[in-house]
């Protein structure tokens, strides 16, 4: 979905965001839109809050302090100045930098959700928001310090920073302080009037925001594993009779029977498996037979992932919430992070399962007693060391997968002096799920690149119709190994064409169909 087709123009309205949406925005440019509908929607919460303003009560977030400091009366002309300063104090994260695309989605979300009336912002805070987006002015946010609850305060801070005139921002490709966007974009700060700050920093949009892009990914590397995998059964000589449609219907899980379909699709039309059919060997390894059951279930995790995600892009994540049309400001906790922090955790099993049974395949291919194939798949073994180190690379790659799995939302440090005292930690979740993705799409590359070096024992006789097009695809960017090379920087290159769809893109042409 990264090179998917580039839309245009995405209109925000408080509902029904895609995920297409998201990576349009994000990854594409896509023009940003505001519904007119929702905008008045923003100015009726934002007339809620003026009331109450002009009550002379007391309301969390309005003209009270935070957190456990909720109890502190803020008088009428310090209410600005409670704003910025919750900005400033909250903009103290740390470490790399969020990439730009999360960035520019985390806006998106933030937009999404005020969008909705529930925030109490201006609609000029919006706009300038969408400005951001549409002149392509990218606040640099540390990737470190978001608990997940009050949602991700630290990383919203920064967003915030920028948008009230502080701070650095990306801009036409320069890293800069924000009033020279400012200035060369002839754009004003925002001023943050009363629960303005609390608006902008409380809720799940950032952790969100990794998670919908890392599901974009996720998509991507599913199919390119049942790509691969068709092409290490061809390269050690095994049979496609495990994908046949009637074994998956008798266990119908929606998952494993898409991945059994992707993996007859590329298979077929295939010389290779129709040269053993009348071989002696009976079964072949589970990491072969059973990958439709592998991949099905990472499959049937994405799908609940995604729909858990989505809910949270097209929700109200504020607090306290604004409620026009009774005239009422009710304090909640939607801006916890557990339900999201979940599901990272659980897509972060369900891929690192997807570069275990890739590695497994891996050792198959390199293993002459299992392939068939020359020791590593070297042309002189011994002289040549081949794809021995390559196959231990993925197994460092999966150890710290594993590592990685162990679930950052089972952990809890109370905070704000106890008042704060149960926190989702999906910030962690989200930043350990970006970091197994990219494993798996070297684990997932170094498995394509050494499927096609055991193709090359077996011609003149060719595989599948889309394993003959991944082949060509990769020989494109890895040549036949006839003698050791460093294949460090084919195998990043490799991982990159997975990460963009680029391979599957070109199976999808060979096939007629399009790999879902």
């Amino acid at each position: 979905m990264k090179n998917s087709t580039e839309t245009s123009s995405v209109t925000l309205s408080g509902n029904g965001l895609t995920l297409h949406d998201v990576v349009a925005i994000a990854r594409n440019n896509a023009t940003v839109i505001l519904a007119e509908d929702s905008l008045k929607a923003v100015d009726a919460a934002r007339a809620c809050i003026d009331r109450r303003l002009a009550s002379g009560g007391i309301f969390y977030g309005i003209n009270t302090g935070f957190g456990a400091l909720s109890e502190v009366h803020i008088a009428p002309e310090k209410t600005r100045e409670l704003q910025v300063n919750l900005i400033r104090s909250h903009a103290c994260g740390v470490g790399e930098s969020l990439p730009r695309d999360v960035v520019r989605a985390v806006l998106a979300l933030r937009i999404q959700t005020m969008l909705r009336g529930n925030s109490g912002v201006k609609r000029s805070t919006v706009g300038l928001m969408k400005e951001f987006l549409n002149r392509d002015i990218c606040p640099v946010v540390p990737s470190k310090g978001s608990v997940g609850a009050c949602g991700d305060l630290a990383p919203l801070a920064h967003v915030a920073m920028c948008l009230i005139g502080e701070g650095d921002v990306w801009y036409k490709g320069e890293r800069m302080h924000v009033s020279q966007a400012f200035k060369s974009e002839k754009l004003a700060p925002a001023i943050p009037e009363a629960k303005e700050g609390l608006c902008l920093i409380n809720g799940t949009q950032v952790m969100t925001a990794v998670g919908l892009l890392a599901c974009a990914d996720a998509h991507t590397l599913l199919q390119s594993a049942d790509v691969a995998t068709a092409i290490s059964l061809d390269a050690t000589r095994g049979t496609a009779t495990a994908f046949r449609s009637e074994i998956q219907m008798v266990r119908p899980h929606k998952g494993q029977s898409l991945s059994a379909s992707n993996l007859r699709n590329v298979l077929a039309d295939d010389s290779i498996g129709k040269s053993h059919a009348d071989c002696t060997k009976v079964q072949d390894p589970y990491s072969f037979r059973c990958a439709p059951q592998v991949h099905g279930a990472a499959r049937n995790a994405f799908a609940h992932v995604i729909d858990v995600l989505l809910t949270e892009a097209n929700s109200s994540t504020d607090n306290p919430l604004v409620f026009p049309e009774t005239d009422e400001i009710l304090s909640g906790g939607n801006f916890h992070g557990e339900p999201v922090a979940m599901v990272l955790d659980y897509l972060a099993i369900a891929m690192s399962e997807i570069a275990n049974i890739s590695e497994r395949r891996i050792e198959k291919l390199v293993n002459p007693h299992m392939s068939g194939l020359p020791a590593f798949l070297a042309s002189d073994s011994g002289l040549n060391s081949g794809y021995m180190i390559p196959h231990c690379v993925a197994a460092a790659l999966v150890n710290e997968n594993k590592v990685l799995s162990h679930p950052a939302s089972v952990d809890s440090i109370p905070t704000s002096a106890e008042k704060e005292d149960h926190v989702s930690m999906g910030m962690t979740s989200a930043l350990k799920l970006r970091t197994i993705l990219k494993n798996v799409a070297w684990v997932l590359s170094i498995e394509t690149i050494a499927a096609c070096e055991g193709l090359e024992f077996l011609k003149p006789l060719q595989g599948g119709k889309g394993v003959r097009a991944a082949y060509q695809f990769v020989r494109g960017i890895c040549p036949a190994m006839k003698q050791d090379r460093s294949l460090a920087p084919e195998i990043d290159t490799v991982a990159n064409a997975i990460l963009n769809g680029e391979i599957v893109k070109s199976v999808n042409a060979a096939i007629g169909k399009t790999l879902v």
